[in-house]
């Protein structure tokens, strides 16, 4: 073969590879597996509670009103994926990939997601009641109405995530959060000690819900109508 038709030969291999020819498919009734590749998979309405899907490739998967309960989810990519109505209670997902996930209404209560990323994930009414959150990524987040009541935080980026009526009552708050852009709207910040929080403006705190017990970052004031009133 000429020196010519092996470069056309290697040129055309290399598009098919970038486009996905002989890529291995993902093996949708494939059994919960470290490793197992689910990506784009329908796998809503199923039972994997204490299943071991660490590391595993779940990409756009629609696991919506899945049990997950106590489910291992250690370095998982669920980017994309679709939660909506699961429960991930007690999951340990440590190091996992869960940005841009759709999971409204989901349970994510004492979920370990430490260093896990949830970079513009749509969460709202979502619960993270006693999850361990150290380090884990709330950036560009859909936070609307979720509880992290007991949540353990520290080192967490809320930057320019929506937190409107989100709670943080009860959150053991023990590093940095970085609240820069934040929108705070009636964010529930009753009794919690934000004295190390960064990027926090006086217009946030206008909008949120505090009371004397609320510990601020130096230079900002609580909010002349603390404590709110609710219907």
């Amino acid at each position: 073969m000429s020196k010519k038709g092996m470069k056309r030969g290697v040129l055309a291999l290399a598009i098919l590879i970038g486009t996905g020819f002989g890529a291995q498919a993902a093996d949708c009734r494939g059994e919960a597996e470290p490793g197992r590749d689910w990506s784009g998979c329908n796998r809503r309405n199923l039972m994997l509670s204490g299943s071991n899907l660490d590391r595993a490739d779940l990409r756009g998967t629609d696991l919506g009103q899945s049990d997950l309960r106590e489910t291992i989810l250690t370095g998982a990519n669920l980017e994309d994926a679709k939660l909506g109505r699961s429960s991930l209670a007690g999951a340990k997902a440590d190091g996992a990939n869960f940005a841009a996930i759709e999971g409204y209404r989901t349970d994510l209560s004492k979920i370990s997601a430490q260093g896990a990323s949830f970079r513009s994930a749509e969460l709202q009414r979502s619960s993270f009641a006693g999850a361990a959150l150290a380090g884990s990524n709330f950036e560009k987040a859909e936070l609307g109405r979720v509880d992290f009541a007991g949540a353990a935080l520290g080192d967490n980026n809320f930057t320019f995530a929506n937190l409107a009526r989100a709670s943080f009552k009860g959150a053991a708050i023990g590093g940095p959060l970085n609240f820069t852009g934040a929108y705070m709207f009636l964010t529930r910040i009753e009794g919690s000690d934000l004295s190390a929080v960064t990027g926090l403006q006086q217009g946030q705190i206008d909008l949120a819900c505090g009371d004397k017990d609320t510990k601020l970052p130096a230079g900002l004031t609580g909010s002349a109508g603390w404590p709110c009133g609710f219907d």
